[in-house]
């Protein structure tokens, strides 16, 4: 993994080379790494996860799997990722980063935030923290969570997943604390883990999976 200057700019923007004519680092490249390992003859989740975990090893890598949203993965998980990039925060804080806006490059703080404000009011409401210790405290929380600590969470990032749960058939319904209570509890085991670590974007997901599951009864 070679370094990168003090100063110098790294598209993080997920898969999207949006400024493909700008010089700068990319981190997308490693999202088509992970996609060729789905494909056959490949066993998926094991060689995928041992890919994660190599890459986790390496600044950029973990950088990356924190703020790349690749499929639902666990509050375990979620932490692991946390953790890789905080071990490497000084080398990180030299360079800036483009996100979403191609205008305004950020720096690992305000790339953190805009990328993982989910996990921070999740699992460490406190807002008057600065962000690396929100993430500390988060990633301490989500690795040794109980099913219990999962589901508070979930409901304190829920409301932010409704507002962007676009049309449900029953919104009424599934935005009911007492009925999302009794879903999330009736979750198998691998289920569950699958939203265990209250990311946004899984609760938004789960939220048309219950609106699914009441148009068909």
């Amino acid at each position: 993994m070679r370094e990168v200057p003090s100063g110098e700019v790294v598209v993080a923007h997920e898969v999207v080379d949006f400024q493909r004519e700008r010089l700068a680092w990319r981190l997308y490249m490693v999202s088509h790494v992970m996609v060729a390992l789905s494909e056959p003859p490949q066993s998926p989740f094991p060689v995928r996860n041992y890919y994660e975990a190599l890459c986790r090893e390496t600044a950029w890598g973990a950088l990356f799997f924190a703020t790349t949203h690749m499929g639902p993965v666990s509050a375990e998980r979620t932490a692991k990722r946390l953790q890789a990039v905080l071990r490497f925060w000084e080398p990180l804080q030299s360079a800036r980063y483009l996100f979403k806006n191609p205008r305004m490059a950020h720096t690992l703080e305000e790339l953190m935030l805009a990328s993982c404000d989910w996990a921070m009011d999740a699992w460490c409401p406190l807002g008057d923290a600065s962000v690396r210790t929100r993430l500390e405290v988060a990633a301490e929380r989500m690795a040794s969570a109980t099913r219990e600590d999962c589901i508070e969470a979930i409901f304190r990032e829920m409301p932010r997943a409704l507002a962007h749960a676009g049309q449900l058939t029953h919104r009424h319904v599934v935005a009911n604390p007492t009925f999302q209570r009794e879903r999330l509890a009736t979750l198998d085991a691998w289920s569950f883990e699958r939203v265990s670590s209250a990311c946004t974007a899984d609760l938004i997901w789960l939220l048309h999976h219950w609106d699914r599951e009441l148009d068909r009864q």
